[in-house]
């Protein structure tokens, strides 16, 4: 489906739409192809780079929580031991 950079900005919501849905655009200036127009969606890639052992799943649902350990209180700001590193 080819559609004009005008006719995008006109009616840029209804081309999304469609994007979305799974059509691919081709925009075109002057008729020229500038830029294609696709839906993403990342759950096919994910499942396929897991299929392929690039990557893996996590073992659990949440964040892993540090416990039993007291925080060691700041001595100034972030800004100031930042700043005094780059001395």
């Amino acid at each position: 489906m080819n559609v004009a950079v005008s006719d995008l900005r006109a009616h840029l919501r209804q081309w999304v739409d469609r994007a979305q849905a799974g059509e691919e655009i081709l925009v075109t200036d002057r008729g020229i192809p500038v830029a294609r127009l696709v839906g993403v969606d990342t759950t096919p890639d994910l499942e396929r780079l897991i299929a392929e052992g690039v990557i893996g799943q996590a073992d659990r649902d949440q964040r892993p929580r540090a416990t039993g350990r007291r925080r060691v209180p700041a001595k100034g700001s972030v800004a100031d031991l930042v700043g005094d590193q780059r001395r």
